[in-house]
């Protein structure tokens, strides 16, 4: 069973995002929550909020065992960019793009040997 969580209209560029969510696609979620603890990027920081929910979707909603739970799928969309203005040289200006994202993260249960 898939279990998700989305964070949405995070002030942070998505390829910053996408090179946190590298780090944990595919771990346990134990050993994803220790990585994003120790990461020192700025986006660790809704990206582990972001897992965080999702185990807890799975535990409350699905009654999943966190224990047995893995980050099957982690990617970031590009979210609505906010465009401001910087004042240059001989009255011109010039446009700074303060670009979004939306974090989805989706934890499975893992498969059992018998």
């Amino acid at each position: 069973m898939k279990v998700k969580a989305q964070a949405r209209f995070i002030r942070e560029s998505p390829s910053k995002v996408r090179r946190v969510l590298d780090l944990v696609r595919g771990r346990p979620v134990t050993e994803a929550q220790a990585i994003l603890g120790l990461t020192p990027r700025g986006a660790a920081q809704p990206v582990s909020k972001t897992l965080n929910s999702a185990i807890a979707n799975a535990e409350h909603n699905h009654a999943l065992d966190a224990d047995e739970l893995y980050v099957s799928e982690a990617f970031a969309d590009e979210g609505p960019t906010l465009r401001r203005f910087r004042p240059r040289a001989r009255g011109r200006a010039t446009r700074i793009n303060k670009r979004t994202s939306h974090i989805t993260v989706v934890v499975s249960e893992q498969e059992r040997n018998n």
